[in-house]
């Protein structure tokens, strides 16, 4: 993680159920027997969109996308638990999964997330240039608040429709063009990634020790009278310090213009102030999965808001990232590059801006 800002060493205010993870429903005792029953209902889920996916033959993009939406949310719930619960798992078995979940999780990510940045920066270039934006037709973007970033479009046949370039500026729609040419090829080749995953050896070797984990679950010596609460407050301890070291004092004020700092620097990786604020992105999952494994029931709606909040963090982040790599094309207009210019500094914005939406939300979580 990146060094601490000199403003977070302000104590940061702890997160929901700081004085303990919340009490599990009824009098449910929170041993091992409530983490393998989680583990088996996440299981049930993938195959239950595997066999999903399957049925939909590719033919039906709608329904294969959300099958594929569901395989990745149950693949991240089950990496997410076997992490914080690793101590009451068999390590050999936990850790020999938990790499392979993440490829598939990460893989399947890539199409969705290349043509939901377009769709943003071109809906972002219409609203800078004045002109009304028609709604997309596939509703990608539509879906991106509710499904979080979740999953892979399954069938890549039919990219979505996005907003009319016929109003913008000449260099403007240049850029669109550009951006439209470098990201709808991005996102076909990441289709035929995830099509060539879920059909490789690799992933049937997952898929078959989901199904083995679906009707039992390898528990250590250890998870035999454990409780449950306790890695799950060690993970609520991790995410409070990792807050803690974030420069909330800054993001608590608008337009503070602290997600534009080294916005020309020469150097094409990407922003080291981002590197915090999607590793907090990361560990408020870890413990959003866990106070579900506690509870049996999903996560409050102002921590899922605090989720949200981070996730369109990292969606701006990536797509300033795209407009600027994009700027550095050869032998581009000069109308073109300025028109990615100032798309990069919108996204920019729009990175602080979720800053500051995290900074109050997380503030007005329960403590």
């Amino acid at each position: 993680m990146a060094p601490q800002h000199p403003e977070g060493a302000a104590p940061a205010p702890r997160s929901p159920g700081a004085g303990g993870p919340a009490a599990p429903k009824g009098d449910r005792p929170l041993d091992g027997d409530v983490l393998a029953a989680y583990l088996r209902e996440r299981a049930t889920e993938f195959l239950r969109a595997l066999r999903a996916h399957r049925e939909s033959g590719g033919g039906a993009p709608e329904e294969s996308a959300e099958a594929v939406r569901a395989l990745r949310r149950s693949a991240r719930r089950i990496s997410g638990t076997l992490h914080t619960f690793r101590p009451l798992l068999d390590t050999e078995w936990a850790e020999g999964l938990r790499p392979e979940l993440a490829w598939l999780s990460g893989t399947l990510a890539h199409e969705h997330a290349h043509a939901s940045r377009l769709e943003r920066l071109l809906l972002a270039l219409h609203r800078l240039s004045g002109a009304v934006p028609v709604p997309a037709a596939a509703g990608v973007g539509a879906r991106e608040e509710g499904a979080r970033g979740n999953g892979a479009r399954g069938n890549g046949a039919d990219a979505p429709a996005g907003p009319d370039r016929t109003h913008l500026t000449v260099g403007a729609a240049k850029a669109g063009a550009l951006l439209d040419r470098r990201l709808t090829l991005a996102r076909t080749r990441a289709h035929s990634t995830a099509l060539e995953a879920l059909g490789s050896g690799r992933f049937h070797a997952v898929a078959d020790r989901i199904a083995l984990l679906a009707g039992e679950v390898p528990l250590s010596p250890a998870a035999a009278g454990a409780d449950l609460r306790l890695p799950a407050a060690a993970a609520e301890e991790r995410l409070t310090d990792a807050v803690a070291a974030l420069p909330l004092l800054t993001a608590g004020h608008p337009y503070n213009a602290a997600a534009l700092v080294h916005g020309l620097a020469p150097d094409t990786s990407p922003q080291p102030q981002d590197a915090p604020w999607h590793q907090v992105r990361l560990l408020l999952r870890l413990h959003r999965y866990a106070r579900e494994v506690l509870t049996g029931a999903p996560a409050e709606t102002r921590l899922e808001a605090a989720d949200q909040a981070l996730t369109r963090h990292r969606d701006a982040a990536e797509a300033a990232a795209a407009a600027a790599e994009a700027a550095r094309t050869p032998r581009i207009a000069p109308a073109t590059a300025y028109a990615l210019g100032v798309l990069h500094a919108d996204q920019r914005h729009e990175v602080e801006a979720a800053r500051f939406a995290f900074h109050h939300l997380w503030h007005r979580l329960p403590r």
